[in-house]
């Protein structure tokens, strides 16, 4: 990578880099690049023992009690209602 790729970059990033901002972004440009072409050379072929399986445990959907049979306590309890419904102050 050389200074006018960087200015190229530095246009397209839409920011004003001094000269020497340039000459440092070319060499840390360049041990970016560097470090990237390891990272590519590295061996990623990993076996479905080594990786796991990985599985999503959920619970079985059920009632966890019959419909409505708390409907009088809560509503009981609750600071204003308005028929079988609790009424909340409007938010939005």
């Amino acid at each position: 990578m050389d200074i006018k790729d960087i200015e190229k970059l530095a246009l397209l990033a839409r920011i004003e880099l001094s000269e020497e901002e340039k000459q440092k972004m070319v060499k840390e440009m360049d041990s970016i690049l560097v470090f990237i072409d390891q990272i590519q050379k590295a061996d990623v072929n990993i076996t479905e023992r080594e990786a796991g399986e990985v599985r999503n445990i959920m619970r079985e959907d059920g009632e966890p009690h019959e419909s409505g049979i708390y409907t009088e306590d809560i509503l009981k309890e609750a600071p204003k209602t308005r028929g079988d419904y609790v009424e909340v102050k409007k938010i939005l």
